[in-house]
Formats: structure tokens, C-alpha cells, sequence
């Protein structure tokens, strides 16, 4: 789930509105953290404990109700799939110098290798986990290099100059919208990680994974706070490539060429498996043949990148969607808790369901104003 959420996207949005609010933007992560993680605890426990995946799960509060939630997630993952086999075509031809066209050709028969070896889930977990170290690893040095005021963004992060809705909508959304809110709950399943007895597991797993992700965000932007704040201005074109190399040179650049390979290849694997585990219980012939399917997805992604080019604007727009999907999938989640045909005897905790009733509330109406305010910007 960590590194579902880390790709392409999240490397350009921290860089982009670091550049835009300065050490502010730490209180636009704090806030997205804690509605992270209220998000997490609240849909990875709901699908633990009725053993059953999202789209089954909203198909039982309302009939019909899976299917629409299932179409929302496949679409908007395949669209960002687009995006992500263009980011690691795009870090190929950083390290290597070769067409970002090749680069995705290439990352896309990798993600596809990923799911053809005997242990495909074991192979799957295992480069998700060395891919999010090195990736920390490197922006931990890029960091450094940058020499960031952290006094600044401490104090920063505790009283803003200012509040952007957008870029909380934004970082939610990148992080534990769509189909990364259920990467790691329908992973858990196919692991046989589920029932009352596994809560504990759960929520260790649910929030370790938001803090690996979060602690890259927090690095990254520290590393382009350094940056902006000696003066520098960002490539608009590529604003997270030009953080890397103003750091620390040429070595930077590569650097940045590598966690974006990272990054995007493990988004490819992640946005694949988790947008098939939607359908697969709609189709007994799905579910036998699920690993063709989840080929088949990087393959369609593929191709689209490689013949028709990244589709930035329906990529933002899409981005955008997840700040409404979220809410919607959440209340359905935390309504499924209640019903016992679903969950049993199971209680869950009022607090959570609170929490969770105010990120439906907050995250519907901050969804609603950025696409008001942002789509009118986008197609401009």
C-alpha cells in the first residue's frame, strides 16, 4: 500500500506544492496524515472482519452499490497506471538516457515478470518492501545535501501562513484514494490475514504503512524546502527531477532517476493487483484466471503510454476524483460495520466511527470545492 501510494504523482504533487507554500506545506502532511490514517483503520479492519473484499462488502449494504464502486476504482486505476508506466519510462531515461517510450516498454515487461514467477504475491511483497527502503534511503541524502530549515518547517507545520484545501484534497487522494485505500486490506485477505483475531495485525499493518509513506513525504519535502528556500526555482516540466539535481548535482539527478523508477514500477504492480481483486468475486472465470487479467491491465497501460503519450490533464482529473471516491467508499465501510450479516458480532469502535464520520464530511466537502475551484483552472 506504501508504495502504491508513492509513485509518479506523489513525487511531483510534494515538490510541486512545497514550491507553491513553502515550509506551510507541513501542515497541509500533518493533517493529511491524520485523516490517513483514520481512513485506514477504519476500511482495513471493516474488510478484515467480514473476510470479504470492498466491492462485496458495498454490494451487501446495497445491492448493485459494488459494482458502481468496482467501475470507479478499475477506471480511475487504470488511468493512473498510465501515469505510472510513464514515470518509470521516465526514470529509465534519467539513468540510462534511453526514450521514455522504451523506459515504459521495458518497466511494463518487468511489472508483468513480477506476476509470471511461481510466488507472484511473495515476489510482489518483496520488491514493494527493497523498492520503499532504497527509495527512503536516497531521500534521505538528497535531503541532507539540501541542508532544509527545519526549525522553520517545525514551527510552520504548527501555525500555517496559510491552509490549502486543494493540497490536502490532493494529498489525500494520492495517498488513500481510490484504489490505494484497499491495496493493502485485499492483500491482507489473499494472505489469509483476516477474522477478529487478525485486528491487532491489521492495525499495526494499516498505520505502519501510511508512516512509511508519510515519512517519505516528510524527506521529500524537506529535501525541496532546502531547495526553495536558498532561492531556487523549479522545472514546472519535471519540479521533483530539478529538486534532485539542484541538491546534489549530476549524482542527484540519478538519484532521482531511481526512486522514480522505483516509485512508478511498484505504483504499476499495485494499481494492477488491487484494481483486478475488484472484480474478481463478479466472475468465477475472473477469479480462476486473475493473474492474465492483472497482465493484461499493465499490458493495456502499456501500450496507451507507449502509443499515445501520458494523458496529463485526464491524469489530474482523475487525481482529483479520488478526494470524492474516498468519501463514498469510507461511509459505505463504516455503514457495513453495523450490519451483521456482514460483521458478525463484531464491534467497532465508536471512536473510529466517529473519526471516520468526520473525514466522510470533511473529504466530500474539500473534494467538492477543489474540483469546483480546480477543474475550471485544468481546462483553461
Amino acid at each position: 500500500m506504501a508504495t502504491s501510494a508513492i509513485g509518479p504523482g506523489f513525487l511531483t504533487q510534494t515538490t510541486t506544492f512545497t514550491e507553491q507554500l513553502a515550509a506551510s506545506f507541513g501542515f497541509v502532511i500533518l493533517i493529511s496524515i491524520i485523516i490517513d490514517i483514520g481512513v485506514q483503520l477504519n476500511v482495513w479492519r471493516i474488510i478484515a472482519v467480514s473476510e470479504k473484499r470492498a466491492q462485496d462488502i458495498a454490494n451487501d449494504v446495497l445491492p448493485g452499490l459494488g459494482y458502481f464502486l468496482a467501475a470507479l476504482i478499475v477506471m480511475g486505476g487504470l488511468a493512473f497506471n498510465i501515469g505510472n508506466v510513464g514515470g518509470a519510462g521516465l526514470g529509465l531515461n534519467v539513468i540510462f538516457g534511453i526514450s521514455p517510450e522504451l523506459g515504459a516498454l521495458l518497466s511494463g515487461i518487468f511489472a508483468i515478470g513480477i506476476f509470471l514467477v511461481k510466488e507472484a504475491g511473495k515476489a510482489m511483497d518483496r520488491l514493494t518492501q527493497i523498492a520503499g527502503f532504497v527509495m527512503i534511503g536516497l531521500t534521505i541524502y538528497v535531503m541532507f545535501t539540501a541542508q532544509p530549515p527545519v526549525g522553520e518547517a517545525v514551527s510552520k507545520t504548527i501555525w500555517p501562513d496559510e491552509i490549502n484545501y486543494l493540497a490536502i484534497v490532493t494529498l489525500v487522494g494520492g495517498t488513500v484514494g481510490g484504489y490505494i485505500t484497499f491495496a493493502g486490506g485485499h492483500r491482507l485477505i489473499d494472505a489469509g490475514i483476516k477474522g477478529k483475531s487478525a485486528i491487532p495485525e491489521v492495525t499495526k499493518s494499516s498505520v505502519s504503512a501510511i508512516g512509511i509513506a508519510s515519512i517519505m513525504r516528510v524527506f521529500l519535502f524537506l529535501a525541496a524546502l532546502g531547495v526553495v528556500a536558498k532561492g531556487f526555482s523549479l522545472d514546472s516540466s519535471n519540479p521533483a527531477a530539478s529538486v534532485f539535481q539542484i541538491a546534489a548535482g549530476n549524482v542527484g539527478y540519478k538519484i532521482f532517476g531511481v526512486i522514480m523508477w522505483g516509485a512508478a514500477v511498484t505504483s504499476v504492480v499495485g494499481a494492477a493487483y488491487t484494481s483486478v481483486s475488484f472484480i474478481r468475486t463478479f466472475s468465477s472465470f475472473i477469479d480462476r484466471n486473475y493473474k492474465a487479467f492483472i497482465l493484461g491491465f499493465i499490458a493495456i497501460s502499456t501500450t496507451v503510454f507507449v502509443l499515445i503519450g501520458q494523458p496529463a490533464k485526464i491524469l489530474v482529473l482523475v487525481g482529483s476524483l479520488n478526494g470524492l471516491i474516498l468519501p463514498i467508499a469510507l461511509a459505505v465501510m463504516i455503514f457495513a460495520a453495523y450490519k451483521k450479516k456482514i460483521v458478525g458480532d463484531y464491534k467497532h469502535p465508536l471512536w473510529l466511527t466517529i473519526f471516520g464520520i468526520i473525514i466522510v464530511v470533511a473529504m466530500g466537502a474539500m473534494g467538492i470545492y477543489s474540483l469546483i475551484n480546480g477543474i475550471p483552472q485544468l481546462f483553461s
